[in-house]
């Protein structure tokens, strides 16, 4: 089996990659930070030395990055999983946010998945086979102030799923919108939030995981979870 994850040095995508590790015969992995990329490879081997683990550091916000690092994965067979989960938050309102935020939320949460998935959907397609999981949020299905960018990116990356989901049916590939609320990561640690007042990494990673189990005509069109307590 081939598994596609992006943004997987840490935090959700790195949680993701523990639990297809002992399943996956080559894992593909991404991030920008090349020293936490091989930080994480290494303890990935230990988990199952026996998975052939590729990386490539590379920051796929930019269009060409994405494509390449498609083409680079497709060397190595047509991926069985494609996990979108490469993401970033910067907070604003519409009106009064930083000039470029726009830009960069669309690029970073938006054109990485979409580039990434053109680049190696004919191959899936051909094949008949596989599954597309899009990292999507709460953001997505409901407006937050001080969401701004982030919201409407969260919203388009959505709209991609569904989009994907209907024209890929008849090539027998499925598609889930992962919807998470707040998850306990780098970015929550350093506002002083108590860890059991929302999610953990590991919770999300379960149940794409469990997703990806079913059998070929079940199809996961969505995963919402949000912190016992609701939403911050």
């Amino acid at each position: 089996m081939n598994v596609i994850i992006t943004g997987a040095s840490k935090g959700l995508g790195k949680a993701i990659a523990e639990k297809f590790v002992g399943t996956a015969n080559n894992l593909f992995l991404c991030a920008r930070n090349e020293e936490q990329l091989n930080a994480t490879k290494q303890e990935l081997l230990q988990q199952n030395a026996n998975c052939n683990i590729k990386t490539m550091a590379t920051d796929i916000s930019k269009k060409q990055n994405a494509i390449d690092f498609g083409n680079f994965c497709l060397q190595y067979g047509t991926p069985d999983i494609l996990i979108n989960n490469t993401g970033s938050f910067l907070p604003g309102n519409i009106h009064s946010e930083k000039d470029g935020t726009f830009e960069t939320m669309l690029e970073t949460n938006l054109y990485s998945a979409y580039y990434l998935t053109r680049t190696v959907l004919s191959k899936m397609m051909e094949a008949k086979s596989g599954h597309i999981f899009n990292m999507c949020s709460v953001a997505s299905v409901a407006a937050y102030k001080n969401g701004g960018s982030y919201s409407i990116s969260k919203f388009a990356l959505l709209g991609l799923a569904k989009n994907l989901r209907e024209e890929l049916k008849q090539y027998n590939i499925k598609v889930t919108a992962v919807i998470p609320g707040a998850v306990y990561t780098d970015s929550w640690s350093k506002t002083g939030i108590e860890p059991d007042r929302i999610m953990e990494a590991d919770d999300v990673a379960k149940m794409i995981y469990a997703a990806s189990l079913l059998s070929p005509q079940a199809c996961v069109e969505e995963i919402l979870l949000r912190p016992q307590l609701g939403d911050l």
